[in-house]
């Protein structure tokens, strides 16, 4: 019996998935649970018509990742910090500080688990960031850290 997957089952397979399974599994245990339908003409026809719904988002989220990776390319962002008698900071500057100042310049959300920061940064100067916006788009964004007056 052919039935599209609903959810995830383990050793079978993901949800949208099609596949081929014994009749009595599907009936007493696929269906009932909820994990699978049937796969009839119109559910496949469905599938199709959400997979390229899925797509065309997909697409358009991407779109929009490369737009803002080209824009923090061309970001610098300026930080100020006290700073003791060898020029290295009293505190550190975090992903969430650097996070906090991108969504200020860029008047967006932006999500500081995006942000690849080793270690906070403790000294003045100019340090690159790397940044991910999504499994194939990166960028890096420039931070500026100078001594607060």
């Amino acid at each position: 019996m052919k039935v599209v997957l609903q959810e995830e089952v383990k050793g079978l397979g993901m949800p949208g998935d099609v596949k081929d399974v014994a009749d009595g599994y599907a009936r007493n245990y696929l269906i009932p649970r909820k994990l699978a339908v049937p796969a009839t003409p119109g559910v496949l026809k469905n599938l199709e018509a959400q997979k390229a719904a899925a797509a065309k988002r997909q697409a358009q989220l991407e779109a929009e990742a490369r737009a803002l990776a080209a824009k923090l390319a061309a970001t610098t962002v300026t930080l100020k910090a006290r700073v003791g008698a060898q020029q290295r900071l009293y505190g550190s500057i975090t992903a969430a500080d650097i996070a906090a100042a991108l969504q200020k310049e860029l008047g967006q959300p932006f999500d500081r688990r995006k942000l690849h920061l080793e270690e906070p940064i403790r000294e003045l100067g100019t340090h690159t960031i790397p940044v991910t916006l999504m499994h194939n788009i990166t960028s890096t964004v420039t931070v500026r850290v100078e001594p607060a007056e």
